[in-house]
């Protein structure tokens, strides 16, 4: 089922009071870095440190009572992990999660710290999606996907309804791509809020399987990237979040590891807020589009702060040569 503005209101009640609603922080320096008004929707002040907690309680909220009670399996590189993890933790059962084995340790274990089960896996030789559903048949649990998901998808616009309502018209919004769901949930926010907004998804320079999807009309598989942006880190587009894209066929940029690096080392400085590397695409396409922005209003997805300090600050570190 496709999800509708109704089921991103829908899931905004059903996240009130337990997800934060995240501020909305400006910086002056950068707007006359870009010439334009940017408006930064900061998820990564969410609970669990990123927007994927508003589609994980949303989701495990809308189980029924008795199939909620068997517990959720879920599989992720970390943000969906910690964000179901919570979600179930808060809903008083059982939550087994697939993450492969260069997760961010950092992720491993705020994930483990929630209360769940972990399952390591590689994600360069094992099928994730088939060992949640193999965990999930031996407990008789639900299996909850990081994007293919209507509640999650509807949960995730919560972000963007929110930043809408919050500053009013903007020109443009860009947002972090790794699976869809956080792009497509932005998407039927904004369509339905503001449909003269402009809407640019922003995915790592090394894993632009979404650009070429929706250039082909079709979803295209690539190899895992190598990439620093872990959180979008995917092969290709979910279907769901994929048919939404399509059909709204929104643009579609990409942003280098320096350019993380240095939008990482900006938002530290200037707004003293620390942004992993995922949730700096936004702003790294921003700040290459700045000519056509200027004058604008834009919205930017600041879609996660979860990176461990020690590696935050060797990729910040202007003299650091090797970011791997």
């Amino acid at each position: 089922m496709t999800p509708t503005f109704a089921d991103v209101e829908v899931a905004a009640d059903r996240i009130a009071g337990v997800a934060h609603r995240t501020p909305v922080m400006r910086s002056r320096l950068l707007d006359e870095m870009t010439g334009a008004r940017l408006f930064f929707k900061c998820e990564n002040l969410q609970r669990a440190g990123v927007f994927k907690f508003r589609g994980a309680y949303n989701a495990v909220s809308a189980l029924p009572a008795d199939v909620r009670a068997r517990g959720v399996v879920t599989y992720s590189s970390g943000n969906h992990a910690q964000a179901i993890s919570l979600a179930a933790r808060l809903h008083g059962v059982p939550a087994t999660i697939v993450m492969p084995l260069d997760a961010p340790e950092v992720k491993v274990a705020a994930t483990a710290g929630y209360g769940a089960q972990i399952v390591r896996y590689d994600r360069y030789t094992q099928d994730y999606a088939a060992i949640a559903a193999c965990l999930a048949d031996e407990q008789g649990a639900t299996v909850i996907p990081p994007c293919d998901h209507p509640d999650i998808i509807a949960g995730q616009g919560t972000a963007t309804r929110e930043l809408m309502e919050d500053v009013g018209d903007l020109g443009a919004l860009f947002v972090p791509v790794g699976g869809g769901g956080l792009f497509s949930g932005s998407v039927v926010s904004a369509q339905a809020m503001q449909p003269g907004c402009r809407l640019y998804g922003v995915e790592p320079e090394a894993g632009n399987d979404g650009q070429q999807s929706l250039a082909q009309g079709r979803i295209v598989t690539i190899d895992a990237p190598q990439t620093i942006a872990d959180g979008a880190q995917t092969r290709f587009l979910d279907p769901l979040p994929f048919e939404i894209l399509l059909d709204a066929r929104p643009t579609m940029l990409t942003a280098s590891d320096d350019e993380l690096v240095e939008t990482m080392r900006l938002l530290a400085s200037l707004m003293k807020i620390i942004v992993e590397p995922t949730g700096c695409l936004g702003l790294a396409a921003v700040r290459q589009m700045a000519d056509q922005l200027a004058g604008q209003r834009v919205g930017i997805i600041l879609s996660g702060g979860n990176v461990d300090l020690a590696r935050f600050a060797d990729l910040i570190n202007p003299t650091a040569v090797e970011r791997t």
